[in-house]
């Protein structure tokens, strides 16, 4: 989940319900879309949330779509 249009390559805008985070607090869901980092990898199906202050990606859900991922101590690459 992502609370920044910009990041977005293409976004459907579309209000449908919200997200609950791990203190009960909630955001509310503006759309979604795919995004795509410099090396054109394609992510689908994210989605655009009011208010979220950091990309959120869930690895289980990105190896489901079979990318790969791999994580060190400076950081995680997918």
């Amino acid at each position: 989940m992502i609370g920044d249009k910009s990041k977005f390559v293409s976004l459907q805008e579309k209000e449908s319900g919200t997200i609950t985070y791990g203190d009960n607090n909630k955001g509310k869901i503006l759309g979604s879309g795919t995004i795509s980092n410099s090396s054109n990898t394609l992510i689908e199906d994210v989605l655009y949330v009011e208010g979220v202050k950091y990309n959120l990606l869930s690895i289980s859900q990105l190896c489901d779509k079979n990318f790969n991922a791999s994580f060190n101590n400076e950081c995680c690459l997918v």
